[in-house]
C-alpha cells in the first residue's frame, strides 16, 4: 500500500514543522463533538432524560455522515474578504469556528426541561459546522503536503491529527469541558457552554498565524474550454466528478469493498462509545472522575500512541496495522464488560482506559492514513468527506441506537460491551477482501488519481 520505511527514516519525518499546524487542526476538528456529545450528554441525563432520548439525540452528529453533500462548496467557493485574507482551506477553518463560537452561546440559552426542541436544533447547528469544518481540515492535511512527501509523512499527518483530536475531544477540551461541570467547580452546563467561547479567541489566533497550503498544478481541475458555467455544469464537474473520479481510479471491486468496509469496521466502538458515559454514570463514577480519567488520562493515552502507531503502519502498512487493531478493539471492548461486573474500581477502570485508548489510537492512525491513501488530491475534501461520511454513518447514525439496545437488554451493559466485540468481524472480512482486491488491481491504480 506504500513504501516500507525504516523507524530511522519515520522519526526524521517528524523534523516537518507543519505537524505542529496539523496538531492545532486536529484539535479543532475534535472540540465540537464534545458539545454535541459528552456535554450534551451530561446535561441531558442530569436533567432526567432516558436512555434512549439521550441516544437518539445523540444523532444530531448524523449531519457528520453526510457533509459529502456540501463538501465541493468547501473545496471551491471562495468566501468573501476571508479568502483574500487567509487562502481557501484556512478561511473556510476561520469562518466555521466563527459559527460555533456564536451558537454556543445560543445554546447556552436553553434549557432542554422547558425547549427540548430549541437545544437539539442548536446542536445540530453546531455539529454541520463542525461537520463543515472537518472537511476543510482533511483537506488541509492532505494538502500541505506534495505527492513525494505522501508515503514518508501521511502516517504521521494521520498520528498528529489524531492526538490534535484527542486533545480536542479528550485531555484538554473534553477534560476541560467536563471539569467546568464536575462536582469540584460546579457550574451549570449552560455557563459551561458560554466560558467554551473564550477557548476559541485563542484558537483563531493560531489558525490565523498558520501557513496556507499550495496548490499544485497537476491537483487543478482541467477547465473545459467553451463550456457555459451553468448549474448542470458545475454539478456535473464538482459533485459527480469526484464520486466518477474515485470509481474510475479503483475500479468497481476495490472501490465498493473499500465503501463497504468504511460502514462497518467502527460500529462496535461506536456503539461503545455512544454510551460510555452512560455507563460511567450508572457503574458509579462521579463527573469529576469520568472527566479525569477517561476524558484527560484516556485522551493523553491515545495522543501520545498515536505516534507509535504511525511508527508501526509506516513500517509494516496500513492493511495489516487495520486487521490487527480491529481484533485488539473487539478483545479490549471485553474488558468494559468485566467492569460492569466488577464495578466502579479505579484501577480497573485506569487499566481498560489505557489498553482500549492505546489500540484506538492504533486503529485511528492506520484508519485516517487508509482513507487519505484512497483519496484524489485535486478533489481532497469532497472525496475525503464522502469516506468519512461513510464511516461516520455507521459511527453516528447506526450508532444512535445504542441507549435502546441497551433499555431492550434490561441495562445488561455486560452483555451490550460482549455484542460490541462482535461487531468488529464484518469489518475484519470486508478488509481482506479489500487487500486482495489491492494486489489485483496494482498500488499505482489505487493511490494515483486518473484526473
Amino acid at each position: 500500500m506504500s513504501q516500507q520505511l525504516s523507524f530511522a527514516d519515520s522519526i526524521r519525518a517528524l523534523r516537518d514543522r507543519r505537524f505542529l499546524t496539523i496538531l492545532l487542526f486536529g484539535f479543532c476538528s475534535g472540540f465540537p463533538y464534545v458539545l454535541t456529545g459528552s456535554v450534551l450528554t451530561l446535561w441531558l441525563q442530569e436533567t432526567g432524560f432516558s436512555r434512549s432520548t439521550i441516544g437518539f439525540i445523540g444523532a444530531v452528529g448524523t449531519v457528520y455522515a453526510i457533509n459529502w453533500m456540501w463538501a465541493p462548496f468547501v473545496d471551491r467557493i471562495k468566501l468573501p474578504i476571508l479568502f483574500r485574507l487567509f487562502g481557501q482551506r484556512r478561511s473556510w477553518i476561520l469562518f466555521c469556528q466563527m459559527a460555533i463560537a456564536l451558537l454556543l452561546f445560543a445554546i447556552s440559552l436553553g434549557d432542554p426541561r422547558e425547549n427540548l426542541f430549541y437545544v437539539t436544533l442548536i446542536a445540530i447547528a453546531i455539529a454541520t459546522f463542525g461537520a463543515t469544518l472537518d472537511i476543510a481540515v482533511d483537506a488541509y492535511r492532505i494538502t500541505i503536503f506534495s505527492r513525494d512527501e505522501m508515503d514518508a509523512k501521511m502516517p504521521y499527518a494521520a498520528a498528529m491529527a489524531t492526538s490534535g483530536w484527542w486533545a480536542g475531544y479528550g485531555f484538554i477540551g473534553g477534560a476541560l469541558a467536563l471539569a467546568l461541570g464536575g462536582e469540584r467547580i460546579g457550574l451549570d452546563w449552560p455557563v459551561v457552554y458560554r466560558y467554551l467561547i473564550l477557548l476559541y479567541v485563542f484558537i483563531f489566533a493560531l489558525v490565523i498565524a498558520s501557513p496556507e497550503p499550495v496548490i499544485e498544478d497537476a491537483d487543478l481541475i482541467p477547465e473545459s474550454e467553451g463550456a457555459e458555467k451553468t448549474i448542470s455544469v458545475w454539478i456535473a464537474k464538482y459533485f459527480v466528478g469526484p464520486f466518477k473520479e474515485f470509481f474510475d481510479r479503483c475500479g468497481f471491486k476495490l472501490a465498493l469493498a473499500v465503501l463497504l468496509f468504511l460502514v462497518v469496521f467502527k460500529l462496535g466502538e461506536s456503539m461503545l462509545g455512544r454510551m460510555s458515559l452512560v455507563f460511567y454514570v450508572e457503574v458509579g463514577f462521579t463527573t469529576d472522575q469520568i472527566g479525569f480519567y477517561s476524558k484527560f488520562f484516556g485522551g493523553l493515552v491515545v495522543a501520545v500512541f498515536s505516534i507509535l502507531a504511525a511508527m508501526v503502519n509506516t513500517r509494516f502498512g496500513v492493511i495489516k496495522g487495520l486487521f490487527i487493531a480491529g481484533v485488539a478493539m473487539a478483545a479490549s471492548n471485553l474488558l468494559f464488560a468485566l467492569l460492569a461486573i466488577v464495578g466502579p474500581n479505579t484501577d480497573l477502570f485506569i487499566f481498560t482506559l489505557i489498553i482500549d485508548n492505546f489500540f484506538v489510537a492504533f486503529s485511528t492512525v492506520a484508519f485516517v492514513s487508509f482513507v487519505s491513501y484512497f483519496t484524489s488530491r485535486t478533489y481532497t475534501g469532497t472525496q475525503y468527506a464522502l469516506m468519512v461520511s461513510i464511516s461516520n454513518l455507521g459511527r453516528t447514525t447506526l450508532a444512535a441506537g445504542s441507549g435502546a439496545l441497551v433499555d431492550f437488554l434490561n441495562g445488561d451493559w455486560a452483555f451490550f460491551f460482549v455484542l460490541t466485540s462482535l461487531m468488529v468481524i464484518p469489518g475484519l472480512c470486508l478488509l481482506v477482501w479489500v487487500g486482495k482486491l489491492m494486489k489485483s488491481y496494482g498500488p499505482e491504480r489505487a493511490s494515483q488519481p486518473t484526473s
